[in-house]
């Protein structure tokens, strides 16, 4: 089979249908429980092979130093890992807001190791670029393991499970949070009971919030802003924030009129953005990456 010269992949977010923080590790990090479900709003990720033995950033985001670039630090990482001498252009195409609680960034740090994995023709399998994503942040393995999970532990504890791939709502009024700024909170919860894969299979109805949440709408007034206007535009609905925030969404059924909802998203305060998305079961990249 002929090396490829370029790829170009799509980056998925992700929502939390659910985010308990059940403790704290000595060395302080958190311990959750959530549900990440993936979302058809997505980054796009082209990746070129250059001759000359270096990572390029093309387009790079304004303000962040290539050493806090996840997809350059991802690139490097796996150039490190591997000692190879191999060069790669990245040019990444951002539609997923940053700072929405989404794991836009961990999802474009998963999805560059995972392009990079072919087009190097490294064939490392996914245990082991989790590993490598790991360093990089909690959500990234997440993304490598590629479908909708049940997750725990600082990110890492991942198991697959079957989700209903429902419409959503979701919308980022404008205003990043820090995640820091919520874990370091002392208001936030962090003895939340545990629950058991099968009890949240058997109900998920009954797991719909997020322990982030109260911090959040103190410290980001415009998350509660954003709730509102959902449980408006869609009465009855259970609309809650995702992640550490600010992105909040909600499910929609068979009978929400989406079109009336695109209407109504045209609307939005100036420099909010909302789309109407589709849950998807696996990430686009999913079939480029093999198992031990």
């Amino acid at each position: 089979m002929a090396k490829l010269d370029s790829l170009s992949l799509r980056s998925p977010a992700k929502l939390n249908l659910f985010l308990h923080i059940v403790g704290r590790r000595a060395d302080g990090y958190h311990l959750l429980q959530s549900v990440f479900q993936l979302i058809d709003w997505c980054d796009t990720i082209h990746l070129k092979r250059i001759s000359e033995n270096e990572v390029r950033r093309i387009n790079p985001i304004p303000g962040v130093p290539p050493e806090q670039d996840l997809v350059v630090r991802a690139a490097n990482l796996l150039k490190d890992f591997c000692k190879i001498e191999a060069g790669v252009e990245i040019h990444l195409h951002k539609e997923i807001p940053m700072g929405a609680g989404m794991g836009g960034g961990s999802s474009d740090a998963a999805t560059t190791l995972i392009g990079l994995n072919t087009l190097w023709d490294l064939n490392l399998p996914k245990e082991t670029l989790s590993t490598l994503g790991l360093q990089l942040g909690a959500d990234v393995p997440f993304f490598i393991f590629g479908q909708n999970a049940f997750v725990e532990g600082i990110g890492e504890k991942i198991q697959g499970i079957p989700l209903q791939t429902p419409d959503f709502l979701v919308i980022f009024p404008n205003q990043g949070i820090a995640t820091v700024s919520i874990f370091q909170d002392p208001e936030l919860t962090r003895d939340h009971a545990q629950i058991t894969i099968d009890g949240f299979l058997a109900s998920p109805l009954l797991y719909q919030s997020n322990d982030c949440q109260a911090v959040a709408m103190r410290i980001c007034p415009e998350v509660k802003q954003a709730l509102d206007w959902i449980t408006q535009a869609v009465p009855g609905s259970q609309p809650r924030m995702s992640g550490s925030g600010s992105s909040v969404f909600a499910a929609l059924d068979s009978k929400t009129d989406t079109a009336k909802l695109e209407n109504l998203l045209q609307n939005l305060p100036e420099g909010w953005v909302g789309r109407v998305v589709r849950g998807l079961n696996k990430n686009p990249a999913y079939n480029l990456i093999s198992s031990d």
